[in-house]
């Protein structure tokens, strides 16, 4: 049985020919697939897909609070699926949310799909979608931009602040 974020007719396309689009939501990935028609495929990371590791600080203290970001238990199969998909991809349009958040993992998810070094790597862009309309899904696409790093090391700093005083609390 296939994931509602996956629901397609007829065969799957030639890899190469589809873009991918990645959201937070499987609901809004089914919303802006039907938006986008058949040149795209929608996946959903629900939510993050990278965090500190569980069982320890996982902040260097000593080099810069250099956090440990480590894949999500459960979120590998996640990760894996999104790599693949992105190699069979035109092009990449990472649309999470437009906070802080959603950039943090606008920037984890593209960090994880792009290819080791030596192998080409599709273009990840990033896309902003503040309403979920046909023509501002399609709009926000034309726009795409570049994750906003300002906004990445927000939210990192705010996530090893929150585990150093939960740590030490």
């Amino acid at each position: 049985r296939k994931a509602a974020a996956e629901e397609d007719e007829g065969p799957p396309p030639a890899a190469g020919t589809t873009s991918l689009v990645i959201v937070e939501s499987p609901a809004k990935a089914k919303t802006i697939g039907k938006y986008l028609g058949r040149g795209y495929r929608v996946r959903a990371t629900v939510g993050h897909i990278m965090d500190l590791p569980e069982k320890k600080l996982g902040i260097d203290i000593d080099k810069g609070f250099e956090p440990e970001l480590v894949p999500i238990p459960g979120k590998e199969k996640t990760i894996a699926e999104l790599k693949s998909a992105a190699k069979d991809s035109r092009e990449v349009f990472i649309a999470t949310d437009p906070d802080r958040e959603g950039e943090a993992i606008a920037y984890h998810v593209a960090e994880q799909i792009r290819p080791k070094r030596g192998t080409s790597s599709v273009p990840v862009r990033r896309v902003l979608f503040h309403e979920i309309t046909k023509d501002a899904v399609q709009n926000a696409i034309q726009q795409a931009g570049d994750i906003d790093d300002k906004k990445v090391e927000a939210q990192q700093a705010r996530r090893v602040l929150d585990r150093l005083v939960g740590y030490k609390a």
